[in-house]
């Protein structure tokens, strides 16, 4: 079993390494290797996007939908490893937030106390994801953005269905704006943020805490998944070949939705919320080739006509999963360094 393991380990180390080095080649290099242009919608996928795809399928990488979830899991882990790499950051700290962990990234050279804070939620469809799955594009988030990043371990499914991780989301959330002062956060700049099912959930907490009257500067909304029916459009196009899979949100709906639940459940699918005066400011990013890129341009629509200040940004050529993508090639870097910018912006 340890020779296996090693060998798996070894594998896994070669497969970065490829992908990596890949991926540092020149742009003309990596179309030949890459193949014709992927065009869809009217835009292009960026190439150094359509190499990793194409090397991920002759690695014969299977999606972690495919396995069983705790597979499915470690998979994940090893995606994130593969495409964050190692991220610099002045300091990372584990605490508890009441029945939850946490775990707070502090950019280097931060010496302003109490500081701009985001609580982040991350993504995996509400049955994948943690701590370590995101901690790479955490430590690239804060470090670029001079914003601390408070990361939250909330339940998944399926052994805590809905709604466990939304419940999490905002006990989170109170517990940051309660215990500011013991992570050198500043109450006037709390910001709430997530990738994918975490972009739901930040968007659905940043409603509870507009409805409780709690202070909330920013929601960074990254990719969201803001609705459970969805089926047409951008669901329809991009539902394979694009990382993220109409297999995989169809298996994450069936864990994380109980039986008898209406999936248009505002705490689900906060499209279809009643929006209440008083939301924070949103940057809401979607990607070109995403299925879930047209519910997250509703749901910037829908802040809009509630009177909520939204900037809403497009990355073209980019997949599902991008956010992961800080520790190789060049244009999901590029798109995440943008991300960062606009959150030291908002809460300078």
């Amino acid at each position: 079993m340890a020779l296996k393991q090693r060998l798996t380990d070894a594998n896994h180390r070669l497969q970065a390494l490829t992908v990596r080095g890949a991926l540092a080649l020149p742009e003309g290099v990596q179309r030949r290797l890459a193949g014709k242009p992927v065009i869809r919608d009217g835009q292009t996928l960026a190439t150094d996007t359509q190499l990793a795809l194409r090397l991920q399928r002759l690695a014969r990488e299977v999606g972690a939908e495919t396995l069983p979830i705790p597979e499915g899991r470690l998979a994940i882990l090893r995606h994130s490893s593969i495409t964050g790499g190692r991220q610099p950051i002045g300091a990372v700290r584990s605490l508890p937030m009441g029945n939850l962990k946490g775990r707070l990234y502090v950019p280097s050279g931060q010496v302003e106390t109490p500081g701009p804070t985001l609580l982040f939620l991350h993504g995996g469809g509400w049955i994948y994801g943690d701590l370590d799955s995101h901690d790479a594009a955490c430590r690239f988030l804060a470090e670029r953005s001079g914003v601390r990043v408070l990361a939250v371990d909330y339940r998944l499914a399926p052994e805590d269905p809905f709604p466990a991780a939304y419940d999490d989301a905002v006990a989170a959330y109170r517990w940051l704006v309660a215990n500011a002062e013991s992570v050198g956060a500043d109450r006037d700049r709390l910001a709430v943020g997530g990738d994918s099912a975490g972009g739901c959930l930040a968007a659905t907490t940043a409603i509870e805490a507009a409805r409780e009257g709690l202070p909330l500067a920013f929601q960074l909304l990254i990719y969201p998944g803001t609705d459970h029916t969805a089926t047409g459009g951008s669901r329809a196009m991009f539902a394979e070949g694009f990382y993220l899979t109409s297999d995989f949100m169809d298996l994450a709906t069936a864990n994380y939705v109980p039986e008898g639940f209406d999936p248009r459940d505002p705490r689900l699918s906060p499209l279809y919320a009643d929006l209440p005066k008083g939301l924070a400011p949103a940057y809401l990013v979607t990607a070109g080739f995403d299925p879930l890129r047209d519910e997250g341009e509703a749901y910037a629509r829908k802040l809009a006509e509630a009177g909520a200040t939204v900037e809403l940004k497009r990355f073209p050529d980019q997949i599902h999963g991008f956010f992961n993508i800080v520790g190789m090639g060049r244009t999901s870097r590029a798109a995440n360094a943008e991300i960062a910018a606009k959150l030291r912006a908002a809460l300078a």
